[in-house]
């Protein structure tokens, strides 16, 4: 596992130092393709601090769903904005806290190495394979955006007999892993993973086949006095956060 300690960030520091001698426990919800990434940053935070997190990890609509019905999370690391956005309009989360903590890439994937080529485009197009996997558009940020790329190519209603939906980015990423597909729209943090013994071939979708998965963070209204939480917020936002999260593949907000 990649772990960076070294804390640049004045804010963060800031946070630890006067909370330091105040452990406490929170509950982190967070998206499917983040899950992993989170497992590593959590394991970096609590090296540091005498706060204890525990992760629960699903799609994004699932976790909102259960946020705004009392489930005791504190913090929500969601796959996209509109729904922390909604969540934040609806008096769910902590006033201030919201920001943008990673951009998610979106690849075209197969374990079959020789399986796709330079241009996704024309392997989609050519449409033989047996089944395409990709997340619920519904739900998962992720498969909204498969449906968008298949949408700007032409060929989500032709392609959309073949479609295997799993209910979040993990299930469409085992889909393929497994073979149930033979290739699947993943995050690109799947492929890069250090778990992910199957590199195969993939193609990084053009980002103007979709729009950015700018995936926010919020301390909810029940963590809002909770001291790990508002810490664990502050050091997602510092310099070693983002270079373990750079590392697994996503981008950051410069904006």
């Amino acid at each position: 596992m990649l772990r960076r300690f070294t804390v640049g960030a004045l804010a963060y520091a800031a946070v630890i130092g006067a909370q330091s001698a105040r452990a406490a426990e929170a509950t982190l919800a967070v998206a499917a393709n983040f899950a992993e990434v989170a497992e590593v940053l959590v394991d970096a935070f609590e090296a540091e601090t005498d706060h204890t997190l525990r992760i629960s990890a699903g799609s994004t609509g699932q976790l909102y769903a259960q946020i705004i019905n009392g489930a005791p999370f504190d913090v929500f690391l969601s796959a996209d904005q509109r729904t922390v956005a909604q969540l934040e309009a609806e008096g769910g989360a902590a006033e201030g806290t919201r920001f943008t903590y990673a951009i998610g890439k979106l690849t075209l994937w197969s374990t079959d190495g020789a399986l796709i080529g330079d241009d996704g485009a024309a392997f989609l197009q050519a449409n033989a394979f047996r089944a395409l996997a990709i997340a619920n558009p519904d739900v998962a940020p992720y498969g909204l955006a498969a449906r968008q790329t298949l949408e700007a190519l032409g060929l989500w209603e032709t392609l959309e007999p073949k479609i295997v939906r799993g209910e979040n980015i993990g299930q469409t990423h085992a889909m393929v892993s497994t073979g149930n597909a033979e290739a699947g729209f993943v995050a690109l943090s799947y492929v890069l993973s250090p778990s992910n013994k199957q590199p195969g071939s993939r193609w990084d979708v053009p980002q103007e086949f979709y729009e950015p998965i700018r995936q926010d963070a919020v301390v909810t209204a029940r963590g809002a006095d909770n001291e790990a939480a508002t810490a664990f917020i502050a050091y997602l936002a510092s310099a070693p956060a983002k270079a373990i999260i750079e590392d697994y593949g996503y981008a950051q907000n410069r904006a």
